[in-house]
């Protein structure tokens, strides 16, 4: 019996072509197939590195039959690497079932790790990074949209979202009247010529968008339920204890933070944003 061949899941750029690692071209170099979402996307890809390989689509509305014929491929000894058109493969993109078929079959998989728009989003939004949820796309259906972030209303982490630019601005209008206010970070064209951030309480970035024609790949991030956490402490008290911790006591903000939430049994996260807030001077 011959051995089976490793599958690979290379993460590829999601803007920048100079965001690729060295070792994901060397893989996509010396691999014997590529299953991309999109052939003609990858295709690109893989001529800006003068790669040239056999490619086989792989995407949502075929991964049944097109996953038996790469499942065969492993099997039979060939390496293969999955790719989608940008980031890290079966995060919000295709690739989890081939994944799980290829573990129950004892093949290996091997994580070729690279950019994800939702770390790179949080790393830069300004926001708690201790604790976060990510939850991809919403439902395009209403219903089911609200129901979900109904669900969502009381979660005490940084919630992370994916959305189409021409589903903004509902999602951010559904998110305010089942929510209220919070404060968000929308990022737009990650890593492209024309990345941007946008910050704010919901209803000004709504604003922010209200005349314009919305382009590119959106991340949304959304601060916690405030609501959940506080637990009976008072916004006064929290204040009152980070600033004598950082200005009087002179403590890290680390430490301010980690000190705070303990006493008045608040998430870190929580306490953390408002402790940015006020070490800021805002």
């Amino acid at each position: 019996m011959k051995t089976p061949g490793p599958l690979y899941i290379v993460a590829t750029p999601i803007g920048n072509l100079e965001d690729i690692t060295f070792r994901a071209v060397r893989i996509l170099k010396e691999v014997d197939l590529i299953a991309a979402e999109d052939t003609r996307h990858t295709r690109k890809l893989l001529t800006h590195f003068g790669i040239s390989k056999p490619l086989t689509s792989y995407f949502d509305h075929n991964k049944h039959l097109k996953g038996d014929v790469i499942l065969a491929r492993l099997r039979d000894g060939a390496s293969v690497a999955l790719v989608s058109d940008a980031g890290t493969p079966c995060v919000a993109d295709p690739g989890y079932q081939l994944v799980c078929d290829a573990i129950a079959e004892g093949i290996v998989v091997v994580p070729i790790p690279g950019v994800s728009a939702a770390v790179a989003a949080l790393s830069t939004a300004g926001l708690p990074t201790d604790s976060f949820t990510f939850i991809g796309f919403l439902p395009s259906k209403q219903g089911k949209r609200h129901q979900q972030l109904s669900s969502l209303k009381d979660e005490p982490r940084v919630l992370i979202f994916y959305e189409a630019p021409n589903r903004l601005m509902t999602t951010l209008k559904d998110m305010r009247d089942l929510w209220g206010e919070r404060k968000i970070v929308v990022a737009r064209e990650l890593t492209k010529v024309y990345e941007e951030f946008v910050r704010g309480d919901t209803s000004a970035v709504i604003a922010q968008f209200a005349d314009r024609q919305i382009k590119g790949e959106v991340v949304i991030l959304v601060t916690p339920a405030e609501d959940s956490t506080q637990e009976g402490a008072s916004a006064e008290s929290l204040d009152e204890d980070l600033r004598r911790y950082l200005f009087v006591e002179r403590l890290s903000l680390k430490d301010a933070v980690k000190r705070a939430s303990v006493k008045l049994g608040l998430a870190r996260s929580l306490v953390y944003s408002e402790a940015l807030r006020i070490n800021s001077g805002s």
